[in-house]
């Protein structure tokens, strides 16, 4: 291993050993935290599953809301914004984030909330909002902060993923030991290569399924069938290849592929690129993502006709989860009388 990534890894091992026997330093909140993280740089698929698990909970009778420390935000702020009350959007996505805004349109009824100091965002949320539970977005390496329930998203290909800043990892793979759960986007086979290396019992499987393409602005409706409609796929994330593969495999047909930087705020000379790719390859339509879509300017395009493409996870097997993660909760508040007592 490189000199840097070994201290690199070490730095973090030591932070997370030195919380771990300094309880007393974990600022705790009065609600249930269930921290939703993984070990690698971006493009694992967060956002989604918390998503998810932001709806399961409010299914179950829950008041969840979500804290994030809204990464790559232009109009940063002081102290907390609130992206959604649950009843409406309250911030634009430059006040916000990609991320925390695209969540607050998507989760009506879940509370939205953004700052660099999380267990602010979470006691304004209790007091506020009466939230019951709150949901850590990308929460792993945040252990200031206590959490009653840690999931961590895994793929097989992280086993062997080198450590930043020559890799995409921002801890050592041992350290995914810590979680209560890991949820794995792959097979079976995928599955018991984790478990095998990292010996975590309790772990669920993610699949992934895109949702029918949304427009952006004026289009016509049949632009919106894959069957041979070409298309300029966009995309401004950590993983771009995916969504590029994702489209062909739908039946796009994907005359070229424009990668940007991972939550990059779209430029006029940006759309211009764009324009001309559209004209050169004769597209029909520019194809981007759910998180790219809201990161562009309003009147991005009057000339080509866009439209992103959202993404969906489930946790397997279903009921599995809804009922380990309803013993977990409990168990956590049983603990918070407790301790109250």
């Amino acid at each position: 291993m490189n000199a840097l990534s070994e201290l690199y890894g070490r730095a973090t091992q030591l932070r997370r050993a030195w919380y771990g026997r300094r309880p007393h330093r974990v600022r705790q909140l009065d609600r249930p935290v269930i921290s939703v993280g993984n070990l690698v740089v971006g493009g694992s698929g967060k956002t989604p599953l918390v998503a998810t698990v932001a709806r399961l909970l409010a299914q179950a009778g829950e008041r969840p809301a979500v804290l994030s420390r809204g990464y790559g935000r232009r109009d940063a702020a002081d102290g907390v914004v609130i992206v959604s009350d649950g009843e409406r959007v309250q911030a634009t996505a430059a006040q916000s984030g990609d991320e925390p805004f695209m969540l607050a349109r998507a989760l009506p009824g879940v509370a939205v909330l953004v700052s660099p100091d999380r267990y602010l965002a979470g006691r304004l949320a209790e007091r506020r909002f009466g939230c019951t539970v709150h949901l850590l977005d990308d929460g792993f390496q945040h252990v200031q902060l206590g959490r009653d329930v840690e999931l961590v998203l895994i793929a097989r290909e992280h086993l062997d993923e080198r450590l930043l800043p020559f890799g995409a990892l921002r801890e050592p793979v041992s350290a995914a030991r810590a979680a209560d759960a890991l949820l794995v986007a792959g097979g079976a086979e995928d599955v018991e290569a984790i478990r095998t290396r990292l010996g975590v019992e309790t772990i669920f499987r993610l699949a992934s399924k895109y949702l029918a393409p949304r427009a952006l602005g004026p289009v016509d409706s049949a632009l919106l069938e894959p069957g041979a409609r070409k298309v300029v796929a966009v995309a401004g994330i950590a993983r771009p290849e995916r969504f590029f593969a994702a489209l062909g495999a739908l039946g796009w047909d994907v005359k070229r592929e424009l990668a940007f930087r991972d939550h990059r705020w779209f430029t006029s000379r940006d759309l211009d690129t764009i324009r001309r790719a559209a004209a050169e390859t004769g597209a029909d339509l520019v194809m981007t993502t759910e998180k790219d879509a809201v990161r562009l300017p309003a009147h991005h395009d009057g000339h080509v006709a866009w439209a992103c493409l959202p993404i969906e996870l489930a946790v397997e097997p279903s009921d599995g989860f809804n009922v380990w993660l309803a013993g977990r909760l409990a168990a956590a508040r049983r603990r918070r009388i407790g301790e109250a007592a």
